[in-house]
């Protein structure tokens, strides 16, 4: 009788736990996996245009030294310091007294000179008649006709110390042979001039148009032409095709924007790299001489070139790569060769065709296993209109070429 309260509660036991792990086995079946929501983009090949970028500095397409051709006293400054002048605007006024009294001196022997021409001329007019007649001696029909010639070419003589005085005298005004901008003047008033290289009085600089310098290194140069023999870029006709925008150093965009019109035929030694000039408009002179800018080159473009955006693309132990979505709904990894970046987007160079859809966002959450519910990416702007906007190419070593 004791022990069937005991029996009667153990078989109740047992019933329970039975019932808890049939509950648990039911408990343990996966609930079926929700889809993973990504965007994806289809990969069209097109042609895009590039922009390469360049540290640049600007210099002055014409820079005159302007100094004294004659020796003699600074009398006074003619112009304001850093102004713009123009062309034949005097500069400098050296004391002319000294030059006028040369001048006058010149002037004087000049008719020294003619006066003795005048002599010697009408002494031949006597002599020649007498001298046919036999009336004089041919020795002294000689000697007159020597000492007329002698007397024509101390003429010209004293003709061209006069010209060289005026010279002198003109070069004590010392004007500006272009238009520019004006330096600080070296030499003060009531300094001694001397003509040459101790005579350098101030510089004008024309800033209109202005030049803009960069430079191309060896290892970019060989870079461009490898992709250009592999069809992955292709630059216009002539070195004029290139079009170039100055960004200054406060990232505002300069208004105008010019060509190149020179590229220098050798390597400098000592760089490596060689010279290419762009020559833009400034008719305001908002570009100075020596100023650091950034250029912006446009012209060249990649044929048939494969772009993705950055957030597509992944790092793994091979290397970069992106997800492509198959025809059964599912991704799978592809390794790819990635390229300069240019905007928001890779250069794909190998790995992807034309068609594939390739997993942008979401991409960090997608497994080879896991449904996938896609939508497609908005289309981008065409190449024409995006270009504007673009960031320039710049390499994977984050040089920018």
């Amino acid at each position: 009788m004791n022990r069937r309260p005991h029996a009667l509660a153990l078989c109740c036991l047992v019933a329970g736990l039975a019932s808890g792990l049939a509950g648990c086995a039911r408990e343990e079946k996966p609930p079926p996996a929700q889809p993973l929501q990504v965007t994806a983009v289809s990969v069209t090949p097109r042609d895009t245009p590039v922009t390469f970028e360049f540290v640049a500095q600007t210099e002055s397409s014409r820079e005159v030294e302007i100094r004294a051709r004659v020796d003699g006293f600074l009398d006074k400054r003619l112009y304001t310091e850093g102004n713009m002048v123009r062309a034949g605007q005097p500069l400098f006024q050296m004391d002319q007294k000294p030059f006028q009294a040369a001048l006058q001196s010149a002037e004087g022997q000049l008719e020294q000179q003619r006066a003795k021409l005048e002599v010697a001329e009408a002494n031949l007019r006597r002599v020649r008649p007498l001298a046919a007649r036999n009336a004089v001696s041919k020795k002294e029909l000689d000697d007159a006709i020597g000492i007329e010639r002698s007397s024509r070419a101390a003429v010209l003589a004293a003709e061209g110390q006069v010209r060289t005085a005026r010279l002198n005298l003109g070069y004590t005004t010392i004007a500006s042979p272009l238009q520019g901008l004006s330096s600080f003047a070296k030499k003060q008033e009531g300094s001694y001039l001397t003509a040459g290289e101790q005579g350098l009085l101030t510089t004008v600089s024309r800033v209109d148009p202005i030049w803009v310098n960069f430079s191309v290194s060896e290892n970019e140069l060989l870079g461009y032409r490898d992709q250009i023999a592999k069809g992955r870029l292709r630059f216009p006709p002539g070195q004029n095709d290139f079009e170039v925008e100055v960004i200054l150093a406060d990232g505002t965009v300069f208004p105008k924007r010019g060509r190149i019109n020179f590229a220098a035929p050798s390597f400098n030694s000592e760089t490596g790299t060689f010279l290419v000039r762009t020559e833009l408009p400034n008719p305001q002179g908002q570009l100075r001489p020596g100023q650091f800018v950034r250029a912006k080159v446009y012209g060249a473009t990649r044929p048939q070139a494969v772009r993705v955006p950055q957030r597509a693309v992944q790092d793994g132990s091979k290397g970069h790569y992106v997800w492509v979505i198959g025809n059964d709904g599912k991704a799978r990894q592809r390794v790819v060769e990635v390229g300069d970046w240019i905007g928001d987007d890779w250069f794909i160079s190998d790995g992807l065709k034309a068609g594939e859809r390739v997993v942008v966002d979401g991409a960090g959450r997608v497994t080879p296993t896991a449904p996938l519910r896609v939508s497609q990416l908005a289309p981008e702007p065409p190449p024409a209109l995006a270009s504007a906007a673009e960031r320039p190419a710049v390499a994977r070593t984050g040089t920018r070429p």
